[in-house]
């Protein structure tokens, strides 16, 4: 992209984007809640739509011509429907957290409790994490892994839990977590205890709808929750699913006008596109191909020595032990790593005994390189950069790693971006 307009307008920030522009494209994406966009998406982002208020939803608008953005979000919402498979969709979250506390706020009087995966057994900051705010307005109590070296989560205890405590949400979803959840088993303590079952699918959404992973509604769940970047592939941006029309109206109430203003229209249009190109049929071989990397990532890694929370994984990401593998804390792996051009996150593991800003793991994922076209051989390259990286004595050495992931990164274009005319990839 060349920025002439915002070059002219202000160069201080044309150059930044530029200088992340190169970093992208020379570089090694692994962060597992991030991806790329086709062009498409990308000039549905940057759009006249930037210019609409449309508070409401189609047909129901505080704001007149609304002729088109009407279109859009309806087409929007049918798309999404026909990807899940379930009645209803609301397509305006910001964010991935807005639609979690808008579906709280709907289901769940203040006071309530809500039963969600632990922070450090894979869960997510607002499935209950005492720093949030949401965690002030209902109660959260928690399940997790019983036996981190395969994943399993005892599902006799989360009905004991559920039972004792009386959750009115009974949250299934993670942020990481390296296994597959039983949507039926918790579909079936959900209705025994008379909560509400609710599944928040942010990072495995296009696992789901590329048919690789089980589908929470055809377990019976009540609402699915997911963000549409990620390994759908889309904009940033949030989604709240139903099973059924009447659960989507108390849905839609909660999010506007009970908790966000309107839609951001561009983002919407591009979540239509991205919607699109998920139903098609080499989105299932995509969807394929990130799980087969991710596992060859995986092993590779552990045929190197490295330690995995649950020994391998059975989605798009992992989580490394990364004091029992390299010695090195999360923190230290991570911005090792960023010399070389290799990007991950720090994360939390199960039983954590350091703190969340540099904490025994790292977190990382294949959506992203598996959209630049690597498969599995270049998932074995990828997996002994990292060890050289993070296993290294001497620094020295970080340069000529760094050329190597520059190469690799060079073969595999990020989509709808290129450096200008006479710019390296050095």
């Amino acid at each position: 992209m060349y920025y002439n307009h915002l070059s002219a307008a202000d160069p201080t920030i044309a150059k930044l984007m530029k200088g992340e522009e190169h970093r992208q494209i020379t570089g090694l994406e692994l962060i597992a809640s991030e991806n790329y966009v086709s062009p498409a998406i990308m000039e549905a982002m940057g759009s006249v739509l930037n210019n609409r208020y449309s508070e409401g939803y189609p047909g129901r608008r505080y704001y007149g011509g609304q002729e088109f953005t009407d279109q859009i979000e309806q087409i929007a919402i049918d798309r999404a429907k026909a990807l899940f498979r379930c009645e209803h969709a609301n397509v305006q979250p910001h964010a991935g957290a807005p639609a979690n506390i808008a579906t709280y706020l709907a289901l769940a009087e203040p006071g309530s409790t809500i039963l969600g995966m632990e922070l450090a057994h894979g869960g997510h900051l607002t499935h209950g994490h005492p720093v949030t705010h949401v965690a002030k307005i209902y109660n959260f109590v928690r399940y997790r892994m019983s036996d981190v070296e395969t994943g399993r989560i005892d599902y006799d205890e989360m009905r004991e839990v559920a039972r004792r405590e009386k959750p009115k949400i009974l949250l299934a979803g993670f942020s990481a977590y390296p296994r597959e959840l039983d949507y039926k088993v918790m579909r079936e303590i959900a209705t025994e205890v008379g909560a509400w079952a609710v599944a928040d699918v942010a990072h495995i959404a296009g696992l789901i709808v590329g048919k690789q992973l089980a589908n929470p509604f055809d377990a019976g769940f009540d609402v699915v929750l997911t963000t549409t970047h990620k390994s759908l592939r889309g904009p940033r941006g949030g989604m709240i699913l139903s099973r059924e029309a009447s659960t989507g109206k108390l849905i839609d109430k909660s999010v506007f006008p009970s908790f966000q203003g309107g839609p951001i229209m561009q983002m919407v249009a591009a979540k239509a596109v991205a919607f699109q190109e998920a139903a098609r049929p080499e989105f299932v071989d995509y969807a394929a191909q990130i799980i087969a990397n991710a596992k060859t990532l995986a092993a590779t890694l552990m045929e190197r020595g490295a330690r995995l929370i649950t020994n391998g994984t059975d989605n798009h990401l992992m989580l490394v032990d990364s004091v029992s593998s390299w010695a090195l804390s999360g923190g230290v792996a991570e911005k090792r790593l960023d010399e070389v051009g290799i990007t991950l996150n720090k994360n939390m593991i199960p039983d954590e005994p350091r703190s969340a800003m540099d904490p025994s793991g790292v977190r990382m994922g294949t959506p992203a390189l598996t959209t630049r076209g690597m498969k599995e051989a270049e998932m074995a390259q990828v997996a002994d950069l990292i060890h050289r990286t993070l296993s290294a004595k001497d620094d020295n050495v970080l340069p000529g790693i760094r050329e190597e992931v520059i190469g690799l990164a060079k073969r595999f274009p990020v989509p709808g971006i290129s450096l200008p005319a006479g710019d390296s990839l050095a």
